[in-house]
């Protein structure tokens, strides 16, 4: 059936005509009554909308690497494997690929359940004009590697967030061991398994990229570790009745602003599920708000809203809807 739907369709209905989303996979899992764990139904799926999907067209899926990072991992869970992924250095270069349509979609971290927003996404947004059109809540579930035990571990490399997620852990079991920083987890486990009495805090799949031993597992400090993934690209997601919209809005400077913003929706019935502030560059006190709400932009209410907002803020942009999400391993 998926097949059959790939190949009568449009290259320019490709590559979300197949997407399978959260709803739909929800409802396969739970019909599937086999001996299957639901992960792995889910899994099975996936692969076959991504095949599928690459029939007619394979999509290039830009993501921050290098490979195997949380991001790669991300970007597997919502377009399966058959696509054409593209490492790049940095989310700057993210929004490139995909601005120039270089990329058909790309995926950036939004904000982490530990570590709150990831400011170099939020201050890209401000610069180019990408919509949002998915997200991935990623569990995020660090795994110490390395080639040797242990007790010989002398150094501990990863990127910034994931050794903040780690700090209990780490000075609890290794506290003589130094942390050093570096560009990406799976830069990590590379430089691991180069350097003697070093160890890495990675996803177990960048472990076995690179041939490294389990030292240990599930090392984060919060249990519920997620982050939040945006897909960022040119298509518009239809309403699907359990929608997010995100926005970002800029205010006057003056006492009660924000508060005028947070009647409108109110008196919309709207609800929000995020809101952060972020610093204009080079504006002094200026602030943009950045906010997430349940609903589709088409939906009545937003429409509303946004009605109104257009004439009290200093800018408004609606950088897109799309399906909500739960969180996946």
């Amino acid at each position: 059936m998926l097949e059959a739907a790939a190949q009568s369709a449009s290259p320019a209905q490709v590559p979300f005509a197949l997407a399978l989303d959260e709803e739909s996979l929800k409802r396969l899992t739970a019909a599937s009554g086999g001996p299957l764990p639901h992960r792995c139904v889910r899994a099975i799926m996936r692969e076959l909308a991504s095949g599928c999907r690459a029939l007619v067209h394979e999509p290039r899926i830009a993501f921050l690497g290098p490979l195997y990072s949380y991001s790669h991992l991300a970007a597997i869970h919502r377009f399966g494997q058959s696509v054409e992924f593209v490492p790049v250095g940095t989310i700057a270069a993210v929004f490139e690929e995909v601005h120039r349509k270089q990329s058909d979609f790309g995926l950036v971290p939004m904000e982490n359940s530990t570590d709150g927003r990831v400011a170099d996404t939020l201050d890209m947004f401000t610069r180019m004009r990408v919509r949002i059109c998915g997200a991935v809540e990623l569990r995020v579930q660090h795994t110490l590697l390395g080639k040797c035990s242990r007790t010989e571990v002398r150094e501990v490399y990863s990127k910034p967030q994931a050794l903040s997620q780690c700090r209990n852990w780490l000075a609890k079991h290794l506290p003589t061991a130094r942390t050093i920083e570096v560009t990406s987890t799976s830069t990590a486990a590379q430089l691991a398994a180069e350097k003697p009495g070093a160890a890495a805090i990675a996803s177990l799949q960048a472990g076995m990229h690179h041939g490294l031993d389990v030292l240990a597992e599930h090392i984060e400090d919060n249990p519920t570790n997620t982050t939040r993934f945006a897909v960022i690209g040119d298509h518009v997601p239809p309403r699907t009745g359990s929608d997010h919209t995100a926005m970002l809005f800029q205010v006057e400077h003056r006492p009660g602003s924000l508060a005028d913003v947070m009647a409108v929706f109110k008196r919309n019935r709207i609800n929000l599920t995020w809101i952060d502030s972020f610093p204009i560059p080079g504006s002094g006190r200026g602030y943009l708000f950045f906010t997430e709400m349940e609903g589709h932009e088409s939906d009545a209410p937003l429409r509303r809203a946004v009605a109104t907002l257009e004439r009290t803020t200093l800018r408004l942009e609606i950088l897109g809807s799309f399906p909500a999400t739960t969180p996946v391993e």
